[in-house]
């Protein structure tokens, strides 16, 4: 496999994932760039939802596809926001109003531990449109939820996502260190070594 398209039109995830990607020597492009449009998203699992993006994407372009899906899940709010993370607050998509409503639901509990959370993410990747052995990948990221933002780095809820063991939020820590530990990255580094068994 030379080339795959991204089964993604988000410009920062897409930036994180062509980094990940970018040791392996695949061409990645975007389906933004091949005129593809965004698959519908209707299911209740990241697993599900990322398995109907590269599949969309595959089946439009010919190409395999590798669609990511991944959210922030609240202990305290039963998991919520979930797969519906990027549209927390409704629509449009908004990381500033869904920062804010997160804020709102957890107003009533105190920093530290009753504020556990973790990212999720599921990669999948299919050959072509018809795929019967998709190859899928998950990460996690635990961490806390702050009661104020942190940092200017990253995208979605990462200034509020904080993370114990560095002592810094998602959104303070440099991409390379990111790209390392984040739900994304640890997804990517065990589709990489499945990629490469299947291969």
């Amino acid at each position: 496999m030379n080339r795959l398209v991204l089964a993604s039109n988000n410009k920062k995830k897409v930036a994180e994932l062509q980094a990940l990607l970018a040791p392996l020597g695949i061409a990645v492009v975007t389906q933004g760039e091949l005129g593809v449009s965004e698959a519908e998203e209707p299911h209740c699992t990241f697993v599900e939802n990322a398995l109907a993006k590269a599949r969309h994407a595959a089946l439009a372009t010919g190409l395999p596809a590798l669609a990511d899906d991944s959210g922030l899940c609240v202990d305290a709010l039963g998991g919520a926001p979930g797969v519906i993370s990027a549209r927390y607050a409704g629509e449009p998509k908004s990381d500033a109003r869904n920062n804010d409503k997160l804020l709102a639901d957890l107003a009533a509990i105190p920093a530290g531990a009753g504020r556990r959370a973790h990212f999720a993410c599921v990669l999948v990747l299919v050959r072509g449109a018809d795929d019967p052995q998709p190859i899928i990948a998950e990460g996690n990221c635990p961490g806390e939820i702050l009661t104020a933002p942190r940092g200017a780095g990253g995208f979605g809820y990462d200034p509020l996502f904080w993370l114990p063991d560095f002592d810094q939020s998602m959104a303070e820590l440099e991409p390379a260190a990111k790209n390392r530990i984040s739900h994304r990255g640890r997804a990517m580094a065990l589709l990489v070594e499945r990629l490469a068994r299947a291969g």
